[in-house]
This record gives structure tokens, sequence and C-alpha cells, in this order.
């Protein structure tokens, strides 16, 4: 288990992410049956907001975990084993990302 502050938050910010990445389904599913999806990101966020705030929150949550437990390895000293896994699923997110930026499809 981590020992810092900012260990500890990129832990809890690395969980929090499958959970809200689970839960914008579940949305469309419940709320949005008949809202069809959007060209643009700003068109979901207008159509359905509820879905893309969500999955937006689970990705900020992932690149936050990233960020943070790189503050606690490099300066915190960090040695918790969950942080350096946290560290590569936010990394493997941002690469995703990159992608998905440089891209599109």
């Amino acid at each position: 288990m981590p020992k810092t502050i900012l260990g500890k938050w990129s832990l809890g910010l690395i969980t929090t992410m499958p959970v809200l990445f689970f839960i914008g389904p579940f949305l469309t599913n419940l709320l949005y049956k008949s809202v069809p999806a959007g060209n643009t990101i700003l068109e979901d966020i207008v159509g359905r907001p509820a879905l893309a705030l969500t999955m937006l929150a689970a990705m900020v949550s992932g690149i936050s975990a990233l960020i943070t437990g790189l503050i606690a390895v490099t300066k915190q000293k960090e040695r918790a084993p969950l942080v350096y896994v946290a560290i590569i699923i936010g990394g493997l997110l941002m690469l995703f990302l990159a992608g998905e930026v440089l891209f599109p499809h």
C-alpha cells in the first residue's frame, strides 16, 4: 500500500477510472436509448450529457492518476507496487488517447 498522500491519491484515482467507465455505458442503456450519438464530443455533451461527462471524468481520473503517481515516485520516493501499476495504466490510457487524436477514425 502507498505511504504518501499522492501515492494514495494515485491509487484512488486509478480505481475510480474503471468504475466511471462502467457507469457510462450503463447510462446509455438506461437514459439515452432513443438519442443518437453525436459526431463530435461537443455534440455528445449536448445530446447525452450524463454519458459524455462520465466518460470524460473517467479519462481525467486516469490521467490524474498518472500525474500524481509520477510525482509521488519522483519527488516523494514512493515505492509501492500499486502506484507503479497506476502509472502504467495511466500511461496506457495516455497512449490510447494520443492514438485517437493522431489517427482519428
